[in-house]
């Protein structure tokens, strides 16, 4: 069991330096530290997104790519809570995208639950295992290779 409160938008500010329109987690509902560190984080779909008015604009569909950086976003929050780099500036890198699927289309008014659990950490870089669903139904998978920022 663990004493973790959900981390709203202000909180995961200090964690990505991502802005509207490319922040894309409103809310972090778990985080789990151990041998496989793993998160939790939402991603309410709503019909006003700037993607949706040239995306199939008669059938709106979320983009595969800001599916795939959703899950990347969740792994770098992982990464600095893992590491309690809250503020720091520290910024992390999608690096690699492998095993890639898409099964399920995400539309307006969905909410994207984004699971993202820490495989191993090497020389600055970790590997995220990632998955994305929809109204309990896996909508995406990847495993995300992310990098720390080096001077």
């Amino acid at each position: 069991m663990t004493d973790f409160q959900p981390l709203p938008i202000e909180k995961i500010k200090e964690y990505l330096p991502h802005r509207y329109p490319f922040l894309l987690i409103d809310r972090v509902i778990d985080h789990q530290s151990g041998e496989l560190p793993s998160i939790t984080a939402i991603k309410n779909v709503t019909h006003n997104e700037p993607f949706f008015q040239g995306h199939f604009p008669d059938h709106p569909v979320m983009p595969g790519v800001l599916i795939i950086e959703a899950m990347a976003q969740a792994a770098g929050v992982l990464a600095n809570l893992e590491e309690q780099t809250a503020g720091s500036g520290k910024v992390i890198y999608m690096a690699k995208v492998d095993k890639v699927k898409f099964t399920k289309l995400v539309v307006p008014g969905d909410q994207l639950i984004l699971k993202a659990v820490q495989k191993r950490i090497k020389m600055g870089m970790g590997l995220y295992s990632c998955e994305a669903f929809v109204d309990g139904k896996k909508a995406a998978c990847a495993e995300i290779l992310c990098a720390e920022k080096r001077d």
